[in-house]
C-alpha cells in the first residue's frame, strides 16, 4: 500500500526512535528469521534498520520523487535485504542491507524519471546518478587551470571516469537534459498545430498498396495460366508444396499417392520446369523474376 504524507511521517518518526541493536542480537534476530521464520524477529531487525532507510531515501529527494514513495521502496530494499541475508557470512546486517535499499530506491527513480526508459545497464545507472557531480567537477578542475574543454572533450572524461561507453554518456545527456512532453502540445509559432502532425505516417502510400494489388492479380493469373500445363497429378503436387500454407512434405504426399519420396521430389521439378516453359513462351521476360522461382 502506497505511504502518503501522514503515514510516511509518522513511520519515519517511529524509525528514529527504534532501538539500536548490537551485534549479538542483530545476529540472533538474523539466525531466528532464517532458521525458524520467526516473524517477530524479522519485524524487529527491519524496524531497528528503517532509520538507515529513510536516511538514505531523503539523499534522492533532488530527483523529485515523493519523500513517502521513496521511503517506501527503500523499505522495499531493507525487506530483500532482510530476506537474503546470510548471518554466518561475517557482515553486518547494516552493511549489507545499504547495497539493496540503496538498489531499489534508484531503480524506483530511474523507472518514474520519465515516461521513456533512462536506462537499464549498470553503466546508464552509473551515469544517471553521477554524470552531473562528475562534469561538474571537471569543469571545476579545467577553469582553475585556465583550459576550456569542449563538449567532446567532456564526455569523453566523464566516460572514462565512470567506465562507460561514450555512446551511453552521449545519451543519458540528451535524456537528462530535456523533459517529456506532450505531442498534443502546439508549436510554437504554429497556432492551432500539434507536434503530433509532424510524424511521419508509416501506414502503406495508396497508391503502392493499389500497385501491389495489381501485381498481385497480374502474378496470380500467371501462375494459375501456367499450372494448366500440368497433368492433374502434378498439379496436387505444386499445390500441396508451394500454393497451401501448411505445404505438405515429401513423405506425405508419397503416401498419399502411394509413390517413393524421391519420385514425388522427382514429378515435382518437372512439373516446375513445365511451368517455367510456359511462363516464358507466353509473356518473355517479362515475369523474369517470377519464373525464376520455379
Amino acid at each position: 500500500m502506497a505511504l502518503d504524507g501522514r503515514n510516511a511521517s509518522a513511520l519515519t518518526q517511529t524509525a528514529m526512535s527504534a532501538e539500536l541493536l548490537d551485534a549479538e542480537t542483530e545476529l540472533e534476530l538474523a539466525r531466528r528469521w532464517r532458521d525458524h521464520g520467526d516473524e517477530a524477529a524479522l519485524h524487529r531487525l527491519v524496524t531497528a534498520y528503517m532509520r538507515l532507510a529513510v536516511s538514505m531515501a531523503a539523499k534522492y529527494r533532488r530527483y523529485g520523487a515523493p519523500m513517502a514513495d521513496l521511503t517506501q521502496e527503500a523499505g522495499v530494499g531493507l525487506m530483500k535485504a532482510a530476506e537474503k541475508f546470510d548471518p554466518d557470512r561475517g557482515v553486518r546486517f547494516s552493511t549489507y542491507a545499504v547495497w539493496w535499499i540503496k538498489a531499489s530506491i534508484q531503480d524506483y527513480v530511474m523507472r518514474n524519471w520519465s515516461m521513456v526508459r533512462t536506462g537499464s545497464t549498470s553503466s546508464q545507472k552509473s551515469l544517471f546518478f553521477n554524470m552531473r557531480r562528475v562534469r561538474a567537477r571537471l569543469e571545476r578542475e579545467s577553469e582553475a587551470l585556465g583550459d576550456h574543454m569542449s563538449g567532446d572533450e567532456i564526455r569523453r572524461r566523464i566516460a572514462e571516469d565512470l567506465g562507460a561507453p561514450l555512446r551511453d554518456v552521449e545519451m543519458m545527456e540528451g535524456r537528462l537534459a530535456g523533459s517529456d512532453f506532450s505531442l498534443n502540445a502546439q508549436q510554437a509559432g504554429d497556432e492551432g498545430r500539434e507536434w503530433l502532425e509532424t510524424l511521419e505516417d508509416d501506414s502503406p502510400n495508396p497508391e503502392a498498396t493499389v500497385g501491389r494489388e495489381h501485381d498481385l492479380q497480374a502474378a496470380r493469373g500467371w501462375i494459375a495460366d501456367a499450372m494448366t500445363a500440368l497433368t492433374d497429378r502434378e498439379r496436387m503436387i505444386i499445390v500441396a508444396r508451394k500454393i497451401e500454407d501448411d505445404p505438405e512434405t515429401l513423405e506425405s504426399l508419397g503416401g498419399k499417392l502411394g509413390l517413393s519420396k524421391e519420385r514425388v521430389r522427382q514429378l515435382e521439378s518437372q512439373a516446375l520446369r513445365k511451368m517455367r516453359r510456359r511462363l516464358e513462351d507466353t509473356l518473355g521476360d517479362a515475369p523474369k523474376d517470377l519464373a525464376s522461382t520455379f
